[in-house]
């Protein structure tokens, strides 16, 4: 700084200084002798007769005591006591005294203030004039002056100054001028001269000012860049934004536009901040200098464009008249709302921006120039910018104006709308939904329904139904109703969150509160935070809906959405549905008002209101209730009156309903399809006999809806559809009529279900007319116009018939015409079908492909199915699945009644169709979500009946040749498998459970293997070697045993597994709910391979201290965990594949349970001879390669704290063991943390005496441990500590002493540049070794060369230590080190 020589500154503190410096700093100051900037002098007190002779003010301003309690910020009003004027006082009391006593409030502070000192202020004397008395200034001389934000008082100062002579602007040249009047109203922006404390300060801060001016006039433009640099990088880049803050306040003052010749910018006139701001460093912010230097192209431009010039009286839409009081003069700065808008910006930018939309919900580029009469620009921030954004529409949705709380709500649903749609995907940063209800759009809603506006309560209710509902979700489920099992779907519920409450920790599982409980005393936030349908119900949702439909009785629009809303709730979970049906007079409204018996025909397709009107959104919401509980369905039916209303919609035909055609379609394919979830119960089967008739001719006229071109056709398509699904529920309800009769007479008082009214005799007649339709839609697919609607029906054709045929299985009926029948009329149907369909499969398969779908949000989980329809996947109209799954399900009954059959579909699955989807398959790695689950448990039954339909297949050698890919599939397929599947599971296990290569040499093929591989390698093999045949021998021989192992440890999925049967079986009058059990994953862990050992762990695990938890084990741990081994033996061997999905990491986490569950099990020999087959597989260097340590196995914290337990329990019980100290040996390895080398070294350093693997025995190259060479110096310095002082001994343990010489000698003799500490730990070694009285162990610290297993001492040494090392040893040691090896 260009300071004052004659005037010594003491440095500041700064904020980074330490206590130290401070104090560092104080002691120089008193050292010094200087005098303070400021001191606190106490003033005397009159009240208590203190002198004041020798107090000195001197314009100081004095502190005095200050009350003990702080006053309160915001002192409450005085108030009035009616007590005060009955005071006693005293004639003599000083009421002065009295107030000073009793006041001690804080302003008594502020009023004791001594006036500064302005004895060195200079005096300045007004102008004299000839005038008698000074010139009086008129408001209208202020026009004159300059534009200014500034009082009309404070111009007219400046004024009266400018004309006393103190800016003599016209004595000197203009920029002269400029700068000396800069210096004289500012002075310095930085120094102040407040610290100099004498009389002239501010003429030495100018004096100081006027220096280092001249010392920049005197420096070039290049030397002043330079000086900045040096500057800004030597200073704290808080001060520097200190310094420019200072001086942004400070130019506005200074740098009027009057200031300024004309074309000349205030840029301009201040060259040196230009130069600071063109060199700051970028910093964080030259990540983003591209798209910046765009923005602040744009930001130029928008300047121009928003500076137009003032507007003045020309440009008035009104002339102002001389008769208008006060109005002679235009006032621009209050004229400026009346301007237009400036122009968007020109030129896109990459910034991020505040998104707006238009009404309808359209994203409106920033560049987008839209007119003002769209109404698109009534807001305040970015007025210039057309639509709104999120936040104004909250805003304008609780304005007081109506329309505006209407139009904001409508503009929010048409937003969710295109949410919904994806469509905002590539454009927005961030998810929409999620954005939506974290600000509190549900809550937005809710008050809004409230509204005692119906216009608001409308718009709020189309809101919600497009935030809850997606037209496309509802419309694909639908669709998809009639396929086999497609009435099942899985609760739309949140994944659920496990939240630890602090109130529960420590207390005991009966001392916990119930999951209720914590529901009930959660905040309505809480809820719908986590769960939106929750935070609705919790907000009493349910009765104001009622109250709308009884009390308000909206438009349709209103009404539809409201059924809309209550059909998503009753999806969300059975819970949600039964508090649909428990809410008081609900479910009655709706029976009265949109599901009578009665009605009259409307007078108009859209008719003004729907009360009294039958309507298909009503009799959906019926059948989705009753998909939650046949209980639920029974209260419908019996209670509610779902029954009548459907005799009376379905028993005559739908042209003489009274209804709107369309209507009329969609309300009978709802009826439909409610009784076939009913009959799915075994329930409503009466009406099935009293509306037999009416079925039989609607049978009879299926072949009407398959004229092409008609408008109604898809609805008339959904109906048949609809029909047959009901016709297939109470073909199996009849067939378990037999079953339950012989039940109730053998139950003897157990509770069974009673037998259905329906019984077999009931449905036997309908099959030869399905038949038949069935063979005349086969024909019709080589018509093109009915090709799309005959693939369609087919499907429900195919799977009625495999329910007629498997109930027929169970009758006393002969099933001599099945032969006939596959033999004339199926065999070529088959093969136009599959051949067809199968070349489709990989291109809409579920698990093939990962298609990306719109972002759900997760409170609010759905199907995420907008546009299904136009492209491929498992739900399209063109998907060939449910084609294939009628089919195989079909082939699966018929070839279980007559297996002779089954040779004529042995080429159906060896085409080369299903041969690559299997391929597919088997290498694919399907993700879990809600939008994906209900899809793929469609195609994971289709896998099913694949894998399960070749096992019917005669041996023969094209069978044997793909039944490696087909047990592969099934093996992947098992823990794919979803909640509802567990029947899947049990019976694929008896698949899993066979190997083909058991059969055809396959063992003997691995021995051979090993062999050829022993006599390559050239070395003694380690006792893994030419056992794993053998062992692959013996466990094939097991595979029964084995699979009963695991059906043991999958005991706790028993009753998941019946339940999956009743469902799968369409055992109906057992099932108990349509709704699929919650998602919270697959039936089966990733690992189920390894699940014995890991639940033994679990049991009989070691503690903290390395004890065993039980004194011995289980009955039958050691057959279990012999069987374990045995199984994951094959699977490595021939199956690897399959396991792909367990890392590597988490296969060697729990493998180390053998040796973690008991001090003795790893030491059984069937447990030694699997576990050393198994490592040896662990170990080849593919899977090394692949194996990370450094990552936490699936399931635990840290591979570190599974490796701390295996070394305690090698100490405590390995005996040495061989094999577990390979197991401890392999995390050594150099690419590993040196974390656990440490914990060897350090903590453990005992186990180093009976670690005796040798190299032989390892299986692992020995270089994996030693390179590259070690860097850890901490370790070093513990391999070196091992080393001399015995702990680590060659006979002892071969490995580590190899590994510690290679490393401690690769250190002392680095030639690499390093640290002073690593130097000196280096010739501290030296100097160590030198000292040895080992002379052995000394010459193999010198002298290591490299590993050799094949050697005596397993390492090769030097004859004398190489010259280069020879030059290090004599730089540290005075080249003692080759004599004394001499």
């Amino acid at each position: 700084h260009c300071a004052g020589e004659d005037r010594r500154m003491l440095r500041r503190p700064k904020p980074t200084d330490s206590e130290a410096d401070l104090l560092r700093e104080q002691e120089q100051f008193l050292t010094s002798g200087a005098q303070s900037a400021a001191s606190v002098i106490r003033r005397p007190d009159k009240r208590r007769g203190e002198a004041e002779a020798n107090c000195k003010c001197n314009g100081r301003l004095f502190v005095v005591d200050l009350p003990d309690q702080l006053p309160s910020l915001t002192p409450a009003p005085p108030k009035k006591s009616r007590f005060k004027a009955n005071r006693v006082k005293f004639e003599d009391e000083d009421a002065a005294e009295r107030l000073d006593r009793h006041d001690t409030h804080i302003s008594a502070v502020l009023s004791r203030i001594v006036e500064r000192d302005t004895s060195s202020v200079p005096i300045s004397l007004p102008v004299f004039t000839g005038l008698a008395f000074p010139q009086v200034h008129h408001r209208s001389e202020a026009s004159t002056q300059v534009k200014s934000y500034k009082s009309i008082f404070a111009r007219q100062i400046a004024a009266q100054r400018l004309k006393e002579g103190k800016m003599l602007l016209h004595c000197a040249p203009r920029s002269a001028q400029s700068t000396e009047a800069r210096d004289r109203v500012s002075g310095s922006r930085l120094v102040s001269g407040q610290g100099l404390g004498g009389p002239d300060s501010t003429g030495e801060t100018m004096k100081i000012h006027r220096e280092n001016e001249e010392k920049l006039r005197a420096m070039s433009q290049s030397e002043i860049l330079e000086e900045q640099k040096k500057l800004l990088s030597q200073l704290d880049p808080r001060l520097v934004d200190f310094v420019r803050s200072r001086k942004a306040q400070s130019v506005p003052s200074s740098a009027s536009p009057s200031k300024h010749p004309q074309g000349q910018s205030s840029k301009e006139s201040f060259p040196h901040d230009n130069v600071s701001r063109q060199s700051e460093p970028s910093g964080a912010a030259g990540v983003f200098q591209k798209h910046q230097d765009e923005v602040m192209k744009e930001e130029e431009e928008e300047e121009d464009l928003s500076s137009p010039p003032a507007m003045t009286e020309k440009d008035l839409p009104v002339k102002p008249q001389k008769e208008w009081v006060h109005m002679d003069k235009v006032e621009p700065e209050k004229l400026e709302w009346m301007r237009d808008l400036p122009a968007p910006r020109r030129k896109a930018t990459k910034m991020a921006m505040e998104a707006r939309f238009d009404f309808a919900g359209m994203l409106i580029p920033p560049t987008e120039d839209l007119p003002t009469h769209l109404g698109l620009h009534h807001h305040g921030q970015e007025p210039e910018r057309a639509g709104y954004s999120l936040q104004e529409l909250f805003l304008l949705s609780r304005s007081q104006v109506i329309q505006q709380r209407s139009l904001a709500l409508s503009t929010l649903a048409n937003i969710l709308a295109k949410a919904h749609n994806g469509e905002y995907q590539s454009a927005l940063k961030g998810n929409v939904m999620s954005t939506l209800l974290d600000a509190g759009l549900i809550f937005l809603l809710r008050f809004a329904l409230d509204d005692s506006i119906e216009g608001v309560m409308s718009a709020a209710m189309h809101a919600l139904n497009t935030l809850l509902v997606c037209t496309e979700d509802e419309a694909c489920l639908d669709s998809t109703f009639s396929w086999f099992r497609g009435m099942a779907s899985f609760p739309l519920l949140p994944c659920a969150q496990e939240e630890e409450d602090e109130e529960d920790e420590g207390l005991g599982e009966i001392m916990k509160m119930t999951v209720k409980e914590k529901e009930e005393r959660k905040s309505d936030h809480d809820v719908a935070r986590q769960d939106v349908i929750k935070g609705l119900l919790k907000m009493k949702l349910l009765p104001r809906l009622r109250y709308i439909l009884e009390v308000v009785r909206p438009s349709p629009r209103v009404v539809q959405d409201i059924l809309e809303v209550l059909t998503r709730i009753a999806r969300h979970s059975s819970s949600s549905a039964t508090q649909v049906l428990d809410c008081p007079r609900l479910l009655e409204v709706i029976m009265t008002e949109f599901l009578p018996t009665s009605w009259t025909a409307p007078a108009s397709p859209l008719p003004h209101s729907v009360y009294g009107l039958p309507l298909a959104g009503a009799m959906k919401l019926l059948r989705v209730l009753s998909t939650s509980g046949r209980h639920a369905c029974a209260r419908l039916l019996n209670s509610v009156g779902a029954r009548e209303r459907l005799s009376r919609l379905l028993s005559v035909d739908p042209s003489e309903l009274l209804l709107e055609p369309t209507e009329a379609l969609r309300i009978t394919t709802e009826a439909y399809r409610l009784w076939a979830v009913a009959a799915g119960y075994g329930q409503a089967c009466q009406l099935y006999i009293d509306l037999y008739p009416a079925l039989v001719k609607e049978l009879q006229s299926v072949h009407r809806v398959l004229a092409p071109s008609h408008p109604l056709v898809p609805l008339q398509l959904q109906r048949v559809l609809a029909l047959l699904s009901l016709l297939t529920q109470v073909t199996h309800t009849a067939g378990c009529h037999q079953e339950l009769q012989a039940g109730m007479v053998s139950s003897q008082g157990d509770e069974c279900p009673p037998p259905p009214p329906v019984s077999w005799g009931h449905v036997t007649g309908l099959q030869a007319s399905l038949l038949a339709h069935l063979k005349g839609f086969v024909k019709s697919l080589d018509c093109p116009d009915q090709k799309e609607s005959s693939l369609t029906l087919i499907p429900a054709y195919l799977v009625y018939l495999e329910a007629y045929y498997h109930q027929l299985s169970k009758q006393v009926q002969l099933l001599t015409h099945l032969h006939r029948i596959i033999l004339t009329d199926w065999s070529r149907l088959l093969e136009i079908l599959t051949h067809s369909a199968f070349y489709s499969t990989r291109s809409t398969s579920v698990v093939c492909n990962i298609q990306s779908s719109p972002e759900t949000t997760p409170s609010l989980p759905g199907l995420a199915c907008p546009g299904w329809r136009d492209r491929l996947g498992l739900a399209a109209p063109c998907s060939p699945f449910p084609l294939l799954t009628g089919l195989g399900l079909l082939l699966e009954t018929i070839t279980g009644i007559h297996k002779g059959l089954s040779h004529k579909f042995t080429g159906l699955l060896l085409s080369e169709p299903v041969i690559g989807y299997l391929r597919s398959c088997s290498q694919a790695t399907p993700t879990l979500s809600h939008t994906r689950a209900w899809l793929l448990q469609h195609e994971h039954h289709l896998l099913y009946l694949l894998e399960t339909q070749l096992q019917t297949v005669p041996i023969e050698p094209d069978v044997v040749k793909h039944a490696s890919l087909y047990h592969q599939s099934a093996l992947v397929l098992l823990p794919w498998l979803l909640p509802g599947s567990e029947y899947l599971a049990h019976e694929l296990s008896c698949f899993c459970s066979s190997f083909s290569e058991g059969h055809s040499g396959g063992p003997e093929a691995v021995e051979l293997g090993e062999l050829k591989l022993h006599e390559d390698s050239h070395h003694r093999a380690s006792p893994s070697l030419q056992t794993v045949g053998a062992l692959l021998r013996e466990a094939c021989v097991q595979l029964p045993s084995i699979r009963g192992c695991f059906l043991t440890h999958l005991a706790h999925l028993e009753s998941s597994v019946l339940v999956s049967r009743d469902s799968l079986l369409s055992r109906n009058p057992w099932i108990k709910s349509h709704l699929l059990p919650e998602l919270t994953g697959p039936t089966l862990p990733s690992d189920w391979p390894y699940l014995p050992l890991v639940s033994l762990y679990e049991r009989t695990g070691v503690s903290d201290g390395g004890g065993l938890a039980v004194e011995e084990l289980p009955v039958g741990a050691l057959q279990a965990v012999t069987h374990c081994l045995q199984w994951l033996l094959l699977l490595e061997v021939w199956r690897e594949e399959a396991l792909k999905v367990v890392l590597p990491v988490a296969k060697f986490a729990r493998l180390s349970c053998v040796f973690l569950c008991s001090s003795d099990l790893f030491l059984e020999r069937p447990v030694q001879r699997l576990t050393w087959g198994l490592f040896r597989l662990l170990t080849r260097k593919s899977r090394l390669d692949s194996l990370d340590l450094n990552a936490p196995p699936p399931g635990l914290a840290s591979f570190q704290d599974l490796y701390s337990a295996l070394l305690a329990q090698y100490e405590a019980v390995s005996f040495g063991d061989r094999l577990f100290g390979c197991w401890v040996l392999l995390p050594l390895q150099r690419r590993y943390s040196a974390a656990m080398r440490l914990a060897v070294f350090g903590e453990h350093v005992g186990m180093l005496r009976s670690l005796g693997v040798t190299l032989q025995q390892l299986s692992i190259p020995i270089e994996r441990f030693t390179s590259p060479p070690e860097d850890s110096l901490p370790l070093l310095r513990l391999y070196f500590r091992s080393l001399v002082t015995g702990s680590l001994k060659r006979h002892w343990c071969p490995v580590l002493y190899i590994v510690a010489l290679s490393h401690v000698n690769a250190f002392i003799f680095s030639q690499d540049a390093a640290a002073q500490e690593v130097e000196a730990a280096r010739h501290s070694m030296l100097w160590k070794i030198y000292y040895l009285t080992d002379e052995v162990l000394r010459n193999h610290l010198l002298l290591f060369r490299l590993p050799q297993q094949h050697s005596e001492s397993e390492f090769d040494t030097y004859e004398q230590l190489p010259p280069i090392r020879a030059k290090r040893d004599m730089s540290s040691n005075g080249g003692w080190t080759n004599s004394c090896l001499i």
